[in-house]
């Protein structure tokens, strides 16, 4: 395959991708999997600018608007950040703000990474008059009404409150409620959801706020994105949102250097089991205000944040049996019925096998030892099969010849 094909073949690929991500809330690979294609792509366009599409995903941020709800345009471009999964990366990135900064002295913040929906809040004489989801980080979709269904989130500010706010953050589902919705949907012999981001994602773009109300979602705000004329510092901005009334969550630190942010991700990373919502890293970000506008953006990023990203979770479990659900398209879909394991804090009896190549490609089989990766982002999944113990009396697994539903042949 030529550069310019292959450049071509992972800008469509990535499209439809952003789309089923943030669109349709039911994404189609791991975020994990996502960013390495991303950043394969960056490498390709550096190396071959000819070849670029103008409307790459690498030059935009989130997805589409849905044409369910009322255009609104951000204040300021809604930006996604640039991430990594390791440490060198990490401190790559500190050289960098080292460099830009030139010799001053800088501090970071280090605040958890929410596996959820971002949105932007607006408060006008300290009333919550707009919610804007992130869309295409210029504009969103109004989903006002909706996110005034969350008990979290405050309809009436606190204190010495600015005429004019907005400040950012992030709707998500505590694992505890997502559970319970999903065993109440199984009863009633619903599809169930593959996650709490999907989940809360697709509560908030629902057209009856009544439904929404039903649904148990939750937020924490992050950013003081606009204060009036005073200037804040990042950790001051966060101390003042607390003061209004804001939900700002607890785990958040001021360090003075690249070393204590390291420390507080490698604790973040062993205890995100406790937390009762998900997580998947930390963000990082230079804490003076003026130092950031100093720094400026990417066409992308802001040049003065990153974020750090956890690896997935696996676990050992047996196979006990498989079974097959069939979707709203009549697609019919192996699940592997699991012994229960703890997985990122959450209890796993169920996994995907996706279809019958990818079961023919594993071998895998009722009774086998699996291993189990679930990074927060995807429903559960099957990565490998140890084969070590299999029985002698294994037999191969094949494909169900009849439709589970209605007993015609597949």
């Amino acid at each position: 395959m030529s550069t310019q094909a292959k450049i071509q073949e992972l800008t469509a690929e990535l499209k439809k991708h952003n789309y089923n991500y943030y669109v349709l809330a039911n994404p189609s690979v791991s975020d994990r999997e996502f960013d390495m294609k991303l950043k394969e792509l960056e490498k390709l366009e550096d190396a071959f600018p000819q070849f670029a599409d103008p409307n790459s995903p690498t030059q935009q941020v989130g997805g589409d608007i849905t044409k369910n709800f009322n255009t609104v345009p951000h204040s300021a471009r809604m930006l996604s950040l640039g991430n990594t999964y390791n440490k060198e990366e990490l401190l790559d990135f500190d050289t960098r703000v080292a460099k830009l900064i030139g010799g001053i002295a800088y501090q970071y913040t280090a605040e958890l990474k929410f596996d959820g929906f971002a949105i932007a809040l607006r408060y006008t004489d300290g009333k919550l008059s707009q919610a804007i989801t992130r869309g295409d980080g210029t504009q969103g979709d109004d989903v006002t009404a909706n996110v005034k269904t969350i008990r979290s989130i405050p309809h009436q500010l606190k204190g010495n409150y600015p005429a004019h706010l907005e400040v950012r953050g992030e709707i998500f589902m505590h694992k505890a409620a997502f559970e319970r919705l999903n065993e109440e949907r199984a009863k009633n012999g619903e599809e169930i959801y593959k996650n709490p981001r999907n989940t809360a994602a697709g509560t908030i773009k629902q057209q009856d706020s009544a439904e929404v109300a039903k649904r148990p979602l939750d937020g924490f705000l992050y950013q003081l994105a606009e204060h009036g004329k005073e200037e804040l510092d990042h950790w001051d901005s966060l101390q003042r949102m607390r003061e209004y009334g804001l939900p700002i969550n607890d785990a958040t630190q001021l360090c003075n250097s690249i070393e204590e942010v390291w420390t507080f991700i490698e604790h973040w990373e062993s205890a995100r089991k406790k937390l009762s919502f998900e997580i998947d890293g930390v963000v990082i970000k230079v804490n003076s205000r003026l130092q950031q506008q100093e720094m400026g953006f990417t066409s992308k990023f802001p040049r003065w944040a990153m974020s750090y990203k956890f690896e997935t979770e696996r676990a050992e479990s047996k196979l006990l049996s498989i079974s097959y659900q069939v979707g709203r398209t009549g697609a019919v879909t192996p699940v592997a019925n699991l012994e229960p394991m703890q997985l990122l804090g959450t209890t796993v009896k169920r996994a995907s096998l996706h279809n019958a190549d990818f079961i023919a490609q594993l071998d895998v089989r009722v009774g086998d030892t699996v291993f189990v990766e679930k990074g927060g982002e995807i429903i559960p999944k099957i990565v490998e099969v140890d084969t070590s113990n299999r029985s002698d009396e294994s037999v191969p697994t094949h494909f169900a010849s009849i439709c589970p539903e209605c007993s015609t042949a597949l």
